[in-house]
């Protein structure tokens, strides 16, 4: 055969040719086809000059590519066991610093620096509180008194709420912002008692036993519902059960805050009207026809509507005076205990208590009481109590982590969930021990803490020293305080909670996530708290469901000049290649609820493709290429699935290709010998790859892109 030589024109341009493939037009051929190595390249030039590169790649497409074997080489994952075992271990394992990470030479760190480095993780103030300034503190005093002027008089109006005397409200305001301060990683979060968690206990326990009657019982309940329920909130933050939370959706929160801001609402009727007999329930109908019948054949006196009315209008005033001036937010923040200061010297001077106006009377002053001997883990009751210290326990930590996460964002700094649910969780168990019910993070107050300058959880010490101090010196002067103020106080606090704004976007962008917001709203609005969350999370459930019974299952196309495999519908300029039918499905979790209608869907196009090509052999289907990326676990249903759709391709004579199948996904293909009945050399990393090698070995082309 005559040789061409080395330094001729033809031979440099043959040679530039070979050696630099990617600048030909050949978006058809995979990379791995039409790289010769060079030395094969050298001997091309030598044979012929006119060698073209479809003989290279020819002499290379009977063979697989090499990303095929990663696929099926790579190592097992992790079994149930090891993932549990990991899990546990890092809850318990600290995270090292990236110097201190190993000591010199690679050797591990010593140990007192291991002992000071998990003393670290559980308590955050060892870590911030080196670096600790007199400025900052000077700015947590200032935003500590100001939280206190606010969180006083909304703790005893929360306790009311939950049907508990006064001062216990005090109390969930002394022990559990001092436990948070030490371990909680948040700097603004303010700790205390809330309406939503208040309504939740005494609208729950007063099912099982009633405060009117029993109220040292319902008292018990309410301190063993708070330890089980911090009990439940450290053990999702030491087994990395956050994702608990997650299942009240951000669409069922704004619709069960909204019920729950309007029941809360209704509730306050008893107080601003000054009734003496109300109902127990909590749904609308009852609390109306409650009202009325109260109205009807009880004195009614309007002395209580006035004073709760007044304060409440001058609340809200001072709080659009506040927005409207940032400078002056510390008058929406005091303007609560200005309430009460001025409602009680009023009633004092008048003695307006005689004239059918219903005060506070007797709160108990002094430090919090144990309460240990009064939570009851065996009795009768402790079924109940631990139903209802887990949705106390989900509904707390997801309003606490959200106001956190909220605020963090502002100050541009990270939230660590975990380290929150313990925290929230160590301050419940220690409150319950110490007279205190559920607290969490109050947004009305955080925004106020954030407001006034805190620059870290001092700020919830220095409030929690100042109730204390109004525990030991001020009760006395409580004693004629009007309950309409403690009503306008709560009333003045709900309309943070109804998010008509959000409800709306909900609707805009999610229709289903919008049934969900209203099922929850609704359902507490109408029904009970326990209602509300039922059919909120039974929605949301259906719509996963529903959701996984038909996952997307796409045909593929390549976009023209590149290897990308994109949707036909989702991307319509993405063209089909001739004789491969590339399919995706698109779901996490190939199991026994979605595999017959995965399988029916792909065996019903491979027909309909079979038989639209029938007389065109240019166009006849060869092969289908199942798009597994998404696909990252099986189930023995699945496993089924596969087989049944490769022995229906191979009934028709097609050949099936498998392209990124998941980590745990594959390992099961391979035990059950699903890699062994389709072919090792039929599983790829990518779908470009197989559906070049499809056309390769059926000889065709891909004309269209």
């Amino acid at each position: 055969m005559p040789t061409v030589p080395q330094d001729s024109p033809s031979s440099r341009q043959n040679q530039e040719t070979l050696l630099k493939p990617r600048e030909l037009q050949l978006p058809s051929f995979p990379k791995h086809f039409i790289q010769a190595p060079a030395m094969e390249a050298s001997a091309a030039v030598e044979s012929s000059a006119a060698v073209s590169v479809f003989e290279v790649v020819s002499s290379k497409q009977r063979r697989p590519p090499d990303t095929a074997k990663l696929v099926l080489n790579s190592p097992s994952p992790p079994s149930l066991r090891e993932e549990l075992v990991g899990v546990v271990g890092k809850a318990f394992r600290p995270r090292a610093h990236a110097g201190a990470a190993a000591g010199a030479g690679g050797r591990p760190p010593p140990r007192r620096a291991w002992v000071l480095t998990a003393l670290q993780c559980v308590f955050p103030v060892l870590q911030w509180g080196r670096s600790y300034t007199l400025e900052s503190f000077r700015s947590d005093v200032m935003a500590g008194l100001t939280l206190a002027s606010l969180g006083i008089p909304q703790s005893i109006g929360y306790a009311n709420l939950a049907k508990l005397d006064p001062q216990y409200g005090l109390y969930t305001s002394v022990v559990p912002p001092l436990i948070y301060a030490v371990m909680g990683t948040s700097r603004e979060i303010a700790i205390g008692p809330v309406a939503v968690v208040s309504l939740l206990l005494s609208s729950m326990i007063q099912k099982v036993v009633d405060p009117a009657a029993d109220p040292a019982t319902y008292r018990s309940l309410v301190f063993t519902v708070t330890f089980l329920a911090g009990v439940f909130q450290v053990s999702f933050g030491l087994f990395r059960l956050g994702f608990l939370v997650d299942f009240l959706s951000h669409a069922a929160i704004v619709g069960f805050m909204g019920g729950a801001a309007i029941v809360i609402g209704m509730q306050q009727l008893k107080g601003l009207l000054g009734l003496a007999h109300f109902t127990n329930s909590t749904d609308v109908v009852s609390v109306l026809k409650a009202v009325c019948s109260a109205l009807r054949h009880d004195p009614w006196h309007p002395g209580n509507f006035l004073i709760g009315c007044s304060f409440l209008i001058f609340i809200l005033t001072t709080r659009f005076i506040g927005r409207r001036y940032k400078k002056l937010f510390w008058l929406s923040a005091i303007s609560p205990l200005l309430s009460v200061i001025l409602s009680t010297a009023a009633v004092y001077a008048t003695r307006a208590d005689r004239h059918g106006v219903k005060i506070i009377q007797k709160v108990h002053a002094g430090l919090n009481p144990s309460s240990v001997k009064q939570i009851h883990l065996n009795g009768p009751h402790t079924t109940e109590c631990a139903k209802i210290a887990v949705i106390c326990a989900v509904i707390a930590l997801t309003e606490a982590i959200a106001v956190g996460r909220s605020f963090a964002s502002v100050r541009g700094y990270r939230l660590d969930g975990n380290k929150e649910m313990l925290a929230m969780g160590f301050s419940n168990v220690a409150g319950s021990l110490s007279s205190c019910y559920v607290a969490t993070g109050s947004f009305s107050r955080t925004a106020v803490n954030f407001s006034a300058g805190a620059r870290s959880t001092v700020s919830n010490i220095v409030m929690s020293i100042t109730v204390f101090v109004t525990l030991e010196l001020f009760m006395k002067l409580l004693y004629y305080t009007p309950m309409a103020v403690l009503a306008s106080i709560i009333l003045s606090a709900l309309p943070g909670l109804i998010d008509i704004k959000e409800a709306c976007s909900i609707w805009k962008i999610d229709k289903m996530d919008f049934l969900t917001c209203l099922g929850a709203f609704v359902g507490v609005l109408f029904g009970s708290v326990e209602i509300g969350l039922a059919v909120a999370l039974g929605i949301s459930f259906a719509k996963i469901i529903i959701q996984s019974l038909r996952p997307q299952v796409e045909i593929l196309g390549r976009l023209q000049g590149t290897d990308i495999f994109c949707s036909v519908r989702q991307y319509p300029v993405a063209c089909l290649t001739p004789t491969v039918l590339p399919i995706r499905v698109d779901t996490s979790f190939l199991c026994f609820i979605n595999a017959t209608s995965v399988k029916e869907r792909i065996t019903e196009w491979v027909w309909e493709g079979v038989e639209t090509s029938n007389g065109k052999a240019r166009e006849r289907i060869q092969a289908v290429v199942l798009d597994m990326s998404s696909v990252v676990n099986i189930d023995t249903s699945g496993l089924t699935a596969l087989e049944e759709i490769h022995k229906e391709l191979v009934s028709l004579g097609l050949q099936m290709a498998i392209a990124s199948p998941g980590w745990k996904a594959v390992q099961k293909m391979k035990v059950s010998q699903v890699v062994d009945r389709v072919g090792q050399d039929w599983i790829f990393m990518t779908v470009g790859e197989a559906v070049e090698a499809c056309l390769a070995a059926h000889k065709g082309t891909a004309l269209a892109c």
